[in-house]
């Protein structure tokens, strides 16, 4: 199934130059011959006179036998371009070697532990001379290079296995990246390590990785006292400026321990991207939001870079993204954000399902028709406790099961959404319209509220002549349920990102509301 998803309207792409890269740099003493820009300009060697003899492959093997995987996807591209060396040319090592070898030099900054390649010691062993890059083709360096090559695409473009991720209750369609696939890149010349198939999210994550680790440092802690606002003078007031400084939310640490205009922005920016009401006010909750260590939003990046790992990184056309723990619906045209608005997830107990599907149907006046689940455990023994209760919820039998008429106190309110599914999760209005202002709003039985159902409604069905404004308001009051299919399905995704960064550059973090952050950290970090 086609895969398009962006949680967030991020159009920013990372992209960096390199001027005047020259083969052959320089050496400090026997380090080892790091290039350091990682994104180093050129074609990898399309040389064809320089080859060797086809047994060497299995020799390597032999060698090596953690990549007894990669045999196969070696002998493949070997065999494709006549065993000739891919890694070396007339003048010596090509550049794009010291380039992948700074990649897995520095793999910490992709948000992964060394631990998880395979013979980084020996590969580093065998790129540690003084002479590597001006010398020859060898042929063991070279098997080396082609399959730490394949072993890093792997772990840091694609993340760890389907089977892993589904465990975690991911089931969205994952990004899949053949060997095959890098393997043609390396052969065309295509250079894939300056233009990775990463979606876009994973390199805004990986820079502010880097940030928040040159923060490390700062450990200190801001006792809350009383609420403190505009105009208010406090020493509390100067360690939450120096804070914000550090975190990018404000420009200038004055050290005034004044409350000023400029801190209150700043505040709220800071409440803002932790999903904390933007009142510009230093209380209790912000200061809980903002004495969690650095550490804990290290954590938060590294484990979201490898959520971003299984996204697909080229989106299309329409979709629906909803992400859980941001509590958000957001409607993207032609892949770029046209608005969103705010919703209610299931409750802990009742998770909402991360899956895709695809919009069909608007459902206008509905039925509830109560889940067996709440029939069993919530609706019946309400009836025997009340022989009132079907009246007074304006509900009624149904073949044996119940089910609740339309009206403004339906629990699914005026209209809902469906998108054929397993999981019998949609979308719907609610009566309970207070929810949708609380911070956390995990209240649901699993499908998705929506604070402004006729909003989506009106959009879904613009390109409908026969639907308005006026028409859908009808619909949505007449009493009498009402089905329509939309002309053009539109994609839905439930995703799950506790932290992202936002069409503002900004880093957001939210609270893992289904706790799934500790259970994915331990797989990242774990040993191979």
């Amino acid at each position: 199934m086609r895969f398009h998803f962006f949680i967030c309207s991020v159009c920013l792409m990372l992209c960096f130059s390199c001027k005047n890269a020259q083969r052959g740099a320089a050496h400090a003493g026997d380090k080892p011959a790091v290039l350091i820009d990682p994104t180093i300009q050129g074609n990898f060697s399309t040389q064809a006179d320089q080859v060797f003899d086809s047994l060497a492959i299995q020799k390597f093997i032999d060698s090596f036998p953690q990549f007894n995987l990669l045999q196969q996807d070696l002998r493949t591209f070997y065999k494709n371009r006549g065993y000739a060396f891919a890694w070396f040319d007339k003048e010596g090592m090509i550049e794009q070697a010291g380039n992948l070898f700074n990649r897995i030099k520095n793999i910490e900054e992709e948000g992964l532990a060394t631990k998880k390649l395979q013979y980084t010691a020996q590969f580093s062993t065998m790129m540690d001379s003084s002479t590597v890059l001006r010398s020859g083709p060898q042929l063991p360096l070279e098997l080396m290079l082609t399959a730490q090559y394949l072993q890093y695409s792997k772990l840091v473009w694609e993340g760890m296995d389907e089977e892993q991720s589904k465990a975690l209750e991911w089931l969205l369609p994952r990004k899949k990246i053949s060997t095959g696939q890098l393997l043609d890149s390396l052969l065309s010349g295509k250079d894939v390590l300056a233009n990775p198939p990463v979606y876009r999210q994973y390199y805004l994550l990986k820079e502010y990785l880097k940030k928040y680790r040159a923060l490390l440092t700062d450990s200190s802690r801001i006792e809350f006292t009383k609420d403190l606002k505009l105009g208010d003078s406090s020493t509390q007031v100067k360690q939450v400026r120096k804070k914000l400084f550090l975190y990018g939310d404000i420009a200038l640490d004055n050290s005034g321990e004044k409350f000023d205009q400029e801190l209150k922005t700043a505040v709220g920016n800071f409440q803002s991207r932790m999903g904390l009401k933007s009142s510009g006010i230093i209380n209790a909750g912000f200061l809980k939001e903002l004495n969690v260590p650095v550490s804990d939003r290290i954590q938060s990046v590294i484990i979201n870079m490898e959520r971003s790992r299984w996204v697909t990184d080229s989106m299309h056309g329409n979709y629906l993204v909803i992400n859980i723990p941001e509590y958000k619906l957001h409607v993207y045209e032609n892949d770029s954000l046209a608005w969103d608005m705010n919703v209610v997830v299931g409750q802990n107990q009742h998770k909402t399902v991360v899956f895709n599907g695809d919009m069909k149907y608007i459902v206008f006046s509905p039925y509830w028709n109560i889940p067996a689940g709440i029939l069993k455990n919530e609706t019946l023994p309400a009836i025997k406790r009340n022989p009132n209760y079907l009246a007074s919820h304006n509900m009624e039998w149904n073949n044996g099961s119940v089910r609740q008429k339309p009206g403004p106190n339906n629990s699914l309110g005026l209209v809902k959404f469906l998108f054929p599914n397993s999981h019998s999760i949609y979308l719907h209005d609610s009566p309970a319209k207070s929810l949708f202002n609380e911070t956390n709003r995990a209240f649901s039985h699993g499908c998705i509220r929506l604070a402004e159902p006729k909003k989506l409604a009106e959009y879904l069905l613009r390109n409908d002549t026969s639907w308005n404004t006026e028409k859908i308001m009808a619909a949505m009051n007449s009493g009498t349920e009402k089905y329509v299919t939309l002309k053009k399905t539109v994609p839905v995704f439930i995703a799950y990102f506790t932290a992202w960064v936002d069409k503002n550059s900004k880093l957001n973090f939210r609270p893992d509301v289904y706790a799934r952050d500790k259970r994915l950290a331990d797989m990242i970090l774990q040993s191979n």
